[in-house]
């Protein structure tokens, strides 16, 4: 639970205890506060002043949890050593490399005998794919890194008690607007169990329902359902299966006491409501086996909803009497339908007006705005900008898989459009609260907003999907670490390089070392015991505009069945030398997961002023079962990031917009950044990229 909240919240909680003895506790704060500016972490004055008041022990005791749970977060928990060992210099040319590993593998009658002769298998080349030097011979290789103002330095902050911290953080997962990661609803799942005295009432987001609903079933509570989805998801959660219900799971049997609870929670859901179960007709069934509803006579309309399941009962969803009647072209009546939904007309919104609805759909949409969800909104409100100025369309799942298709509707009257934009805005800016007195930082304005956290895994320094940060060093370090699990797996880190027109590929990887300004680390094949990747990029000398790392699945086990997978960059400066990882100059780092087969993490552009900057994709590829490589990708890769690159994302700006006119000037003060400043007064409301999902009006 520490080192969720240190991961989460750049946190440290600190309970109360007795004041430790003049000078120890103070040294002992000093020491663990040199310590983490080693990896590029400090604390922050108040914590310090904390620590310096405890007991030295404690605080050697609390340093050790801490500074192991920022190692985690910026990826220094590892060894990462580096195929050459001499990386970024005396890299040989890719050809020289591969000549000079043939030339000893023939020179070798063992290793000879093992070749074969129509077939060139690096694999069997000896010296290929493995470290030939330990980690020790690594760093006795690598000058000391020369420190510099511009390494990054992340500051810890004073918590309150492990209590209150894990009860702020489970309420700010419990309440947000948007569907979380799989990594925070793991989180959330931990949070609910330690915090199962303090549990919300109003949880939006229906999977993170599910996950609450699993405690309250444990401990015997009233469930939060309202559909009975809600139920089936519950069901999922308690057999540690998919709350999201995308793939089916094997329904485990439930206590007694735990079945009446769930027939009773079915119990009371109106029968219009029972045409959903058509959607999981064969869950449904599976968890009618389990609950045994026919034992439960109190429950009646419980059992229609597995009549409905097994077709003894009939029922319309409501989806499908909408369809039925677009599908007639009764618009009307469609519009007239899904007024009782107000989320779901303004999700069909674009549909309607194209199928004629005229001012009907729009006198509909107005009235519907005011109780759609904020984030229901907002998602509008970006796909409704994106169609002033069509590009191609862009689909993406939970699992970061993407896809895209040019856009080939027709567009949308200007006057409905603008009409349509300013109704959204204004509802927008009413559910927005009085800031008061608003300071923003001026770096955070183009960050994207959160309006689905599904594909970004957390981690240092991670923003949603579409923002856009500065790039401020000479020198780009790609990296990528994985240890496998139980087979041998080999993932190459690659770069494409494109021109301003998407075109003239080229790239780094184990079939290219090196270019002009770019160079690779070396290629490894296993990782029993961890393996990393790097590619050097001299930014100054790039000759191409578009840079595209990737990490591709050569072979053996996916990201997520690997025992650990992450990439990150580091920015430095060539004169500061040190080992090819160091801490203090890492800017992102984020674990890979997902069932893709090529990671595609983000894109750095170099804009016509000449400066960089990063822009975050969080895409995976299909990819082929095995030996997939860039030069295979390259098409495919380059369409999806164009598609990113080129839409227009709502971002963090627009909201500071609207924030700035509803603004009294005066009385608490609200703070938006990347990172909130020592000088706040006390009661200011802090909104970083942590929190950014509470912008999101409900």
């Amino acid at each position: 639970m520490e080192d969720l909240i240190i991961a989460r919240r750049l946190r440290v909680p600190v309970d109360d205890a007795e004041d430790g003895t003049s000078g120890w506790g103070e040294v002992a704060a000093r020491q663990l506060d040199a310590a983490l500016l080693s990896v590029g972490f400090t604390c922050s004055p108040a914590l310090l002043d904390r620590l310096a008041a405890l007991p030295g022990e404690q605080v050697i005791d609390l340093g050790v949890r801490v500074l192991a749970a920022v190692r985690r977060l910026v990826g220094d928990h590892v060894e990462h050593n580096a195929y050459f060992i001499d990386f970024p210099k005396n890299v040989p040319d890719t050809l020289e490399f591969w000549v000079g590993l043939l030339r000893e593998a023939m020179l070798d009658p063992v290793a000879a005998a093992r070749l074969q002769p129509d077939i060139l298998n690096l694999l069997d080349l000896p010296r290929y794919g493995s470290y030939q030097h330990t980690y020790a011979d690594l760093l006795a290789a690598h000058a000391e890194l020369i420190p510099l103002a511009s390494d990054r330095v992340t500051v810890l902050e004073l918590g309150g008690s492990l209590r209150d911290e894990a009860r702020e953080l489970y309420f700010s997962l419990a309440g947000s607007e948007v569907p979380l990661a799989t990594e925070d609803l793991a989180a959330l799942r931990a949070l609910a169990a330690f915090c199962a005295e303090d549990q919300p009432e109003h949880v939006p987001v229906r999977e993170n329902r599910a996950v609450i609903n699993e405690v309250r079933l444990a401990a015997g509570q009233p469930l939060l359902v309202d559909t009975v989805t809600d139920v089936l998801r519950l069901a999922s959660a308690c057999s540690g299966g998919d709350v999201t219900l995308s793939t089916s799971t094997r329904l485990r049997s439930f206590r007694r006491a735990e079945r009446r609870i769930l027939l009773a929670a079915l119990d009371t859901i109106p029968a219009t409501k029972h045409g959903d179960v058509l959607r999981h007709r064969e869950q449904w069934k599976r968890l009618g086996e389990r609950l045994h509803p026919h034992e439960y006579p109190q429950f009646p309309r419980a059992a229609q909803v597995f009549d409905v399941a097994r077709g003894v009962r009939t029922a319309t969803s409501f989806a499908s009497r909408v369809e039925a009647a677009l599908a007639a072209g009764r618009t009307e009546e469609a519009v007239s339908l899904l007024e009782h939904t107000p989320g779901a007309l303004l999700r069909r919104l674009d549909h309607l007006l194209r199928a004629g609805g005229g001012s009907a759909v729009l006198e509909a949409a107005e009235r519907s705005a005011a109780h759609a969800s904020g984030r229901v909104l907002l998602s509008l409100r970006e796909h409704l900008q994106n169609r002033l100025a069509p590009v191609s369309r862009v689909f993406t799942n939970r699992h970061g898989r993407a896809w895209t298709t040019p856009d080939t509707r027709s567009p949308l009257e200007e006057e409905a459009l603008n009409r349509t934009l300013a109704v959204l805005d204004e509802e927008i800016t009413r559910r927005l609260p009085d800031p008061g007195e608003l300071i923003v930082d001026p770096a955070v304005l183009d960050v994207a907003l959160p309006l689905s956290g599904k594909a970004v895994a957390p981690g240092l320094g991670m923003l949603p999907r579409g923002s856009l940060s500065p790039v401020d060093g000479e020198l780009l370090r790609f990296f990528v670490y994985w240890r496998q699990a139980e087979r041998r797996t080999d993932y190459d880190l690659s770069a494409l390089m494109l021109d301003s027109t998407y075109d003239n590929p080229t790239h780094i990887s184990w079939t290219s070392y090196a270019n002009d300004f770019a160079t690779y680390s070396g290629d490894l094949t296993e990782a029993p015991d961890g393996a990393s990747e790097f590619i050097d990029v001299r930014l100054s000398q790039a000759t191409q505009p578009i840079i595209i790392p990737q990490v591709d699945i050569y072979a053996g086990e996916r990201f997520d069945e690997a025992a650990e997978a992450f990439f990150g960059y580091m920015i430095r400066d060539a004169a500061q030398e040190g080992r090819p990882f160091e801490a203090r100059t890492v800017r992102m780092k984020s674990d890979l997961r997902g069932s893709g087969r090529i990671a595609l993490p983000l894109v750095f552009l170099r804009g016509d002023d000449g400066a960089w900057r990063v822009k975050w994709l969080h895409l995976y590829l299909s990819g082929h079962p095995a030996f997939n490589q860039v030069e295979g990708n390259r098409v495919t890769a380059s369409l999806l990031v164009r598609s990113i690159v080129e839409r227009d994302y709502l971002r963090v700006g627009y909201l500071v917009d609207l924030l700035r006119a509803k603004s009294s000037g005066g009385g608490h003060v609200t703070y938006i950044g990347l990172e909130a400043p020592a000088d706040l007064p006390d009661g200011a409301r802090v909104y970083t990229p942590a929190t950014l999902h509470e912008l999101i009006p409900a």
